[in-house]
């Protein structure tokens, strides 16, 4: 088993699980090629995952890296590549209610994020051919013990006064618990059939502003009743986005609209098909990964 590693700290920490580091980046297909040698599975979960930056970062990180993994692949043998996609490859301003895999990608997206993923998935589905293998697991809001991500920067905007409400946050949304993320990704490497693509979540969907209070509960985190209109949130990271492109601020702006996206639209996603093809059921449940989170305090 091998694993990619930018730095130093990322190898050791390869080397501590068990695993080969191979030093490189995703630019370097050299590098990307070696680690494939001998391998039968190669997971791609790598990605440029922010609501804002350089729309030439999004396009280097997330497409043309892609791109280079399925060269990679191809030229050191590898049978299967298993995509780490997302819901967000289908958000353009629109809620994603109970959508399945036939929702089309939305390249045309406002957001980097979504119009970057749709594309490279895109051509993950693309190279699927009897060379090799490509299947696209897409998990929703991942979230557990161990994050060093999406519950941090929750903590860091309640404790800073920045956390509001969005339109009351009472819309459905689905999750996917790490555990079950990585379910799907071994269910996506041993029993999918080649060419699919498949939403993973945790099973049923919760009011997102119930799950953010219970996550930031764990850490002893009291989450204010506080609210911004949806349509005013809206208008204000549309100007904040224009402002900072227009000016060429560094930074991200207070608020963008995939932010206001995530935080008060509904996701609901069908995942029938996860669990007709590959077998697919959750493994943790909510409240066993809030005891986690508890835990790891």
């Amino acid at each position: 088993m091998r694993a990619l590693a930018r730095s130093d700290r990322a190898a050791s920490k390869v080397r501590e699980l068990g695993a080969e580091a191979v030093s490189g980046e995703l630019w370097d297909t050299g590098a990307l090629t070696d680690g494939g040698r001998d391998c039968d599975v190669c997971f791609h979960a790598a990605a440029k995952v922010e609501d804002w930056g350089d729309p030439a970062e999004f396009e280097r990180i997330n497409v043309h890296g892609t791109k280079n993994v399925i060269v990679a692949c191809r030229e050191a043998g590898v049978r299967r590549l298993v995509h780490v996609g997302t819901e967000a490859a289908l958000m353009a301003g629109d809620p994603l209610v109970n959508v399945d895999e036939s929702a089309p990608l939305r390249l045309d997206s406002p957001a980097l994020y979504s119009a970057s993923k749709a594309e490279a998935e895109t051509l993950v589905r693309a190279a699927n051919d009897s060379g090799l293998e490509t299947v696209v697991v897409r998990p929703r809001f991942v979230w557990g013990k161990g994050d060093t991500t999406l519950l941090p920067a929750l903590v860091q905007m309640v404790r800073s006064g920045r956390f509001r409400w969005i339109g009351g946050g009472r819309q459905l949304s689905d999750t996917t618990h790490i555990d079950n993320t990585v379910e799907g990704l071994w269910l996506a490497a041993t029993r999918a059939p080649a060419g699919g693509v498949y939403f993973v979540t945790d099973g049923q969907p919760v009011v997102f502003r119930d799950f953010i209070t219970s996550m930031l509960a764990t850490q002893g985190v009291e989450v204010p009743d506080k609210t911004a209109p949806t349509a005013l949130a809206t208008a204000a990271a549309f100007l904040g986005e224009r402002i900072w492109r227009l000016a060429g601020r560094s930074g991200a702006p207070p608020l963008t609209r995939f932010a206001v996206w995530v935080a008060s639209q509904e996701c609901t996603l069908d995942i029938s098909r996860a669990r007709a093809e590959m077998g697919y059921e959750p493994r943790t449940t909510r409240a066993q990964g809030l005891a986690g989170l508890a835990e790891n305090r």
